[in-house]
């Protein structure tokens, strides 16, 4: 995939085998105009910098896209917003932790500061989705968690009687809280080993969480989505792999994390179909 000229050159542009007319950014602290502890892209309204600055970087964001994100007020839970919604006033920001589209033009977008950002497009480039993965939403309840109810929606209608496994789907994994950083308690294991969605991934997810002792874990969110998404079919995931360069807490020059500046900005990623 070519680089696009508008972007910052420190943004990311996943390197994935996209079909064409499908394009995907994700921001880095880069580009902005927010004082620190907010520099200085800072693009979330909700973290307590100032909102003329936050809606210059949105500004800045909307003008390389050639058109406004579509923003949502995440809450680490597991509902999707359907794109192009209806018009809204501006304060009427819809709650929900995905995004898709069938359409051409809306740009999907999550915000994220630790938590994993992962976009999912079709192999005909007929969908695209942003996902808020926070370990909550990734988790869900019974074993149905954000993933999960991404793809159901994902279905195209033609194919209502299809299985999820036989849609060929590619997925990309941004920057998150990594394994190095993310120390979890018992629940936070226990969230994921209860009613996996299926019982083949005890073993796997077991083991992306590294026992330190004192109940306490070191948990690979990244790889936590990988289980999941295998077993819901999709084997082409690129992006985040667990290493140091994809951690918010590590590179602080690079990423926003609330766990380790608890008074953080936010970055974007975002999708769409040209």
């Amino acid at each position: 995939m070519a680089l696009n000229p508008s972007f910052h050159p420190d943004w990311l542009e996943p390197d994935w085998p996209a079909p064409a007319g499908v394009r995907a950014v994700c921001t880095t602290r880069a580009g902005g105009v927010s004082l620190p502890p907010y520099g200085s892209l800072n693009l979330g309204l909700h973290v307590g910098d100032d909102a003329s600055a936050v809606a210059h970087n949105r500004s800045v964001l909307a003008q390389a896209l050639g058109t406004a994100p579509a923003w949502m007020n995440q809450v680490h839970g597991t509902a999707l917003l359907e794109l192009p919604m209806p018009v809204q006033a501006p304060a009427d920001v819809p709650t929900a932790d995905s995004a898709w589209t069938a359409a051409r033009g809306p740009v999907c977008t999550v915000m994220v500061a630790d938590c994993l950002p992962v976009l999912l497009c079709s192999a005909d480039g007929n969908w695209v989705a942003a996902v808020h993965a926070g370990w909550r939403g990734l988790a869900g309840t019974g074993g149905f968690g954000v993933l999960e109810a991404t793809l159901e929606s994902f279905r195209p209608e033609a194919q209502v009687n299809t299985a999820l496994d036989a849609i060929d789907l590619i997925a990309w994994l941004g920057p998150c809280i990594g394994p190095q950083a993310f120390e979890v308690g018992p629940e936070v294991r226990d969230a994921f080993l209860q009613d996996l969605p299926d019982p083949a991934l005890a073993g796997p997810v077991s083991a992306c969480f590294v026992p330190l002792g004192q109940g306490k874990y070191r948990a690979d969110l990244a790889d936590l989505a990988r289980q999941r998404l295998a077993a819901l079919g999709v084997s082409r995931v690129y992006g985040n792999d667990g290493s140091p360069a994809w951690c918010t807490v590590g590179n602080p020059s690079r990423f926003f994390s609330h766990r380790r500046d608890r008074v953080s900005g936010r970055m974007a990623a975002c999708i769409w179909r040209e």
